[in-house]
């Protein structure tokens, strides 16, 4: 399992980097840590794309992992319709919060995730993997929450069962600081 506390600081630094309307790093953050005296799982194969048909979203999925500056990857706001996968926490279909990221929009166009706050309890999630197999999550919940109360224990803290976290940007632009003010969060699990 990873360490939920640096997990959270390895997210923020993906969300505000993610968030800007020009795609700039955000704050510094540290990449997390493995927790070795976790639970032995059984390997899960890496995902390959992410389909949501209630909001006809679908994306191949690009790894992210921490840039040097000890920021988390993003998509490339050049991109919108790509999506990513964090790549330093479980696969989805293991044990534990898998996260998938995407832009809401970017570059004057709409991105993968741009109805992403459309989604209600029961909804279905597909994440294919290279290894041909699917795994199917169900919505539980999706929250807007403002970044500065970001959920941390919430969105990454370690889970009995395979659980996916959908993140993107949403409420209103700050146009002074090129991001928009609030995160999107949906929650699923394993169906």
């Amino acid at each position: 399992m990873r360490n939920a506390v640096l997990s959270l600081l390895a997210v923020l630094g993906l969300l505000l980097a993610g968030c800007t309307g020009t795609g700039s790093a955000g704050a510094g953050t540290t990449p997390p840590a493995e927790n070795a005296g976790g639970p032995v799982t059984v390997a899960v194969a890496d995902p390959s794309a992410v389909d949501i048909p209630k909001i006809g979203a679908h994306s191949s999925l690009v790894p992210l992992g921490v840039n040097a500056d000890g920021t988390v990857q993003v998509p490339p706001v050049e991109t919108p319709q790509q999506a990513g996968w964090y790549h330093e926490g479980p696969p989805p279909g293991d044990v534990g919060p898998a996260v998938i990221l995407g832009h809401v929009d970017g570059k004057g166009q709409k991105g993968v995730f741009y109805r992403l706050h459309e989604l209600k309890p029961g909804d279905e999630v597909t994440v294919s993997r290279v290894d041909g197999s699917v795994a199917r999550f169900s919505v539980t919940r999706v929250d807007q929450v403002d970044k500065d109360q970001f959920p941390t224990e919430a969105v990454y803290g370690d889970t009995s069962d395979p659980e996916l976290r959908l993140i993107t940007c949403g409420g209103s632009f700050d146009h002074a600081a090129h991001s928009y003010r609030d995160n999107i969060i949906v929650y699923a699990k394993l169906s």
